[in-house]
């Protein structure tokens, strides 16, 4: 009789356990509902789990992105706000309400929520890069290239802000920062549809360089101390060249600016950038990587044909590519207008 109590005892331990499932759990049976675009049942699925876990942060994060997904702007802001309430609200929560309030267009609100997600999280380059997305989005874009650079100086190895800036300044007709940013850009995700917007966009504004030298010659006259050194070099590599603009043309250009960049600023004014294009020169890889950065968007054909007729230069840099990370030291950041 004793040996059947205990069994008892531990068959309904047993059907305990197995009824309350983990926050993990639960998260993943929602997402995959989500997946298959059945919000509603995703969202029954948190609440049930809420029942287990209530006041579980993890969980209602992924009620008010659900509810977002699904178009219910009502239930995701109602819970996106009792979590930004919370002490333990973290970016992503102020994320996600952001997202609704963009969703909506009550940047009145967003502005708010920013401001105070900004206040708690002075380093976040994500919230930089969101409320400055906002900003755009409400048509001040003098309001969001200023959040898009604090979120550069704040956070270096965010790329969004990169993404943001560059094309900023290229509306701007503000060549340098866009061609900079957007290198910069395209190192650090190398490999989405935004990667090969900026390549274009990098395209254009080396033609400018290169057909217009007087835009090198404004930044000589009137930059900050680092534009000016910048254009320095640049306005020491141009040659007289006639033609369409190719990789090859491009390559020759900046090898010379980097060859007189380090004989004469380097030293005042370290910039990753530039090191990495050292490194690339050291390593036989300079000429692949620009290729890469720019041969498919001048000329899918000859990009292709040059591949073939270099495929062991091509595979090295693919492979120094995939192995190097490129980070921008937090130090390396120069304010501008």
């Amino acid at each position: 009789m004793k040996k059947v109590f205990i069994l008892i005892i531990l068959i309904s331990a047993g059907q305990l356990l197995h009824a309350q499932q983990t926050v993990d759990g639960i998260r993943k049976q929602a997402q995959t509902s989500a997946q298959q675009q059945d919000f509603s049942g995703a969202i029954d699925i948190l609440e049930q789990g809420l029942k287990q876990y209530p006041e579980n942060i993890d969980l209602l994060k992924d009620e008010s992105y659900i509810a977002y997904l699904g178009r219910d702007y009502q239930r995701s802001m109602q819970v996106g706000k009792t979590i930004t309430e919370r002490d333990d609200a973290d970016v992503q929560s102020y994320q996600i309400l952001g997202l609704t309030y963009k969703a909506i267009a009550n940047y009145k609100e967003a502005d708010k929520l920013y401001k105070a997600a900004l206040k708690k999280f002075p380093n976040s380059g994500v919230l930089y890069g969101e409320y400055g997305d906002m900003l755009s989005q409400y048509d001040n874009k003098r309001g969001a290239i200023v959040q898009w650079e604090k979120g550069i100086s704040a956070d270096a190895n965010y790329s969004s802000n990169y993404y943001y800036a560059s094309k900023y300044y290229a509306d701007n007709n503000n060549i340098f920062w866009s061609c900079i940013y957007g290198e910069i850009f395209v190192n650090m995700e190398s490999l989405t549809k935004r990667t090969e917007e900026i390549k274009t966009l990098l395209l254009n504004n080396y033609k400018n360089v290169l057909n217009k030298q007087s835009n090198i010659e404004v930044l000589k006259a009137s930059g900050t101390d680092f534009e000016k050194a910048v254009a320095t070099s640049m306005s020491n590599a141009m040659e007289t060249e006639t033609g369409d603009v190719t990789p090859e043309m491009i390559t020759a250009f900046r090898t010379r600016f980097i060859l007189n960049w380090n004989n004469t600023n380097a030293n005042s004014y370290p910039y990753h950038l530039f090191d990495f294009y050292t490194q690339l020169l050291r390593n036989g890889l300079f000429d692949a990587y620009n290729q890469w950065l720019f041969g498919t968007t001048i000329n899918k054909n000859r990009y292709d044909s040059w591949v073939y007729t270099h495929d062991e230069e091509m595979q090295n840099f693919t492979q120094f590519q995939h192995n190097v990370l490129f980070k921008m030291p937090a130090e390396q950041y120069y304010g501008h207008d």
